[in-house]
C-alpha cells in the first residue's frame, strides 16, 4: 500500500495521501489528528481524534481498522467527528464491525453541523465548514488563540510598554489564527468561504486536470477542475497550498507537469501537488 508523503505547508507538518476514489487521509500530527481515513496508514492509528468529511467510502473506509488497532494496543478509545447527517450511517458501520470481530470497539462518535466547534485545548479547535460535494461535505479549520500586542501600543517603546504592564494594564489581546483549512471533496466554491479565505493553508483537492474530464463533469460530481482553479487564482491567497485527491489517470509527472504549465507563477511557488501513490 502507497505510504503518506510527508509536506511541510509554512512551517506546519501534514502526513497525507490522497488519490480520488482509493483513499484520503490528512494527518496533522502536531495537532493529534487527522481528516479522512479511507484506509488506515499506520501512523494515523496514533491520533485519537479523526475528522470525516462525509461518507464516501474512499475517506471512510479505514475507521474499522484505525478503531481496533487503538483497541488492540490499548491507546484509548477514538473519537470520530462527521457531519450530523452521517451520524447513524457511521455508527452503523462500527455496530456491524462489532458483531463481525466479537469486540468492543470503543470509541464515539460526535456529530456536527457547519459552524460547529470542536474544542482541543484551551488555545486550539477545529471549526467545521460547508464544502460543496454530491453528498452532504463539511470541511474543517484548524483555529488557534493567540495572544498579541495592541494595535494601538504598535510602535511604542519597549520599554513604556513594559511599565503599562507593571501599572497592571492589559497590553495584549487575544486574536484568532485559521491555521490550516481542509476542504474535503467539493467544487471551487468553497474558496468563497470566509473561514477558507481567512486560513494561512489550504488543503483543497484538484480531482481533474485537463480536457479528458469537463469541467461541467467535474462540477456535477462534485469537485474542482483545474480550470476553476485558474479561473479563480486570485482567491488563492493562502500562505502555502496543498493540492491533493487527483485522479488516477494522471501520472506524477503529468501532474506537476500540468500544474507548471497552467497556473500563474505567483501562485505555483505556493502549491504543493501531494503525489504519494502515483508513479
Amino acid at each position: 500500500m502507497p505510504t503518506p508523503d510527508e509536506v511541510d505547508l509554512a512551517g506546519l507538518i501534514v502526513r497525507a495521501i490522497s488519490i480520488a476514489g482509493v483513499q484520503t487521509c490528512i494527518e496533522v500530527p502536531s495537532w493529534r489528528l487527522c481528516f479522512d481515513i479511507g484506509k488506515a496508514p499506520e501512523t494515523a492509528v496514533r491520533y485519537p481524534r479523526v475528522f470525516f468529511t462525509h461518507g464516501h467510502v474512499d475517506h471512510v473506509g479505514g475507521v474499522a481498522h484505525h478503531c481496533g488497532t487503538r483497541a488492540m494496543r490499548k491507546t484509548g478509545p477514538p473519537v470520530y467527528v462527521i457531519g450530523e447527517e452521517h451520524r447513524e450511517g457511521l455508527e452503523a458501520v462500527l455496530e456491524g464491525f462489532r458483531k463481525l470481530d466479537r469486540s468492543a470497539l470503543p470509541c464515539s462518535v460526535v456529530g456536527v453541523a457547519p459552524g460547529d466547534v470542536v474544542e482541543l485545548s484551551g488555545k486550539k479547535r477545529v471549526r467545521a465548514f460547508r464544502s460543496q460535494h454530491r453528498v452532504p461535505t463539511l470541511g474543517y479549520a484548524l483555529e488557534e488563540d493567540r495572544h498579541v500586542l495592541r494595535p494601538e501600543l504598535a510602535g511604542v517603546p519597549g520599554n513604556e510598554i513594559a511599565a503599562a504592564r507593571a501599572r497592571g494594564e492589559d497590553v495584549r489581546e487575544v486574536r484568532t489564527a485559521v491555521e490550516l483549512a481542509f476542504c474535503g471533496d467539493t467544487t471551487i466554491d468553497v474558496l468563497e468561504d470566509p473561514l477558507v479565505q481567512a486560513s494561512r493553508r489550504l488543503v483543497l483537492e484538484v480531482t481533474f486536470l485537463d480536457e479528458a474530464v469537463s469541467r461541467e463533469r467535474s462540477r456535477a460530481t462534485g469537485h474542482v477542475h483545474l480550470d476553476d482553479v485558474v479561473e479563480r487564482a486570485h482567491l488563492l491567497q493562502h500562505e502555502a497550498i496543498l493540492f491533493t485527491h487527483f485522479s488516477h489517470r494522471y501520472s506524477a509527472g503529468q501532474i506537476v507537469d500540468l500544474l507548471d504549465r497552467r497556473l500563474p507563477e505567483s501562485l505555483r511557488s505556493r502549491v504543493q501537488p501531494l503525489l504519494a501513490g502515483f508513479r
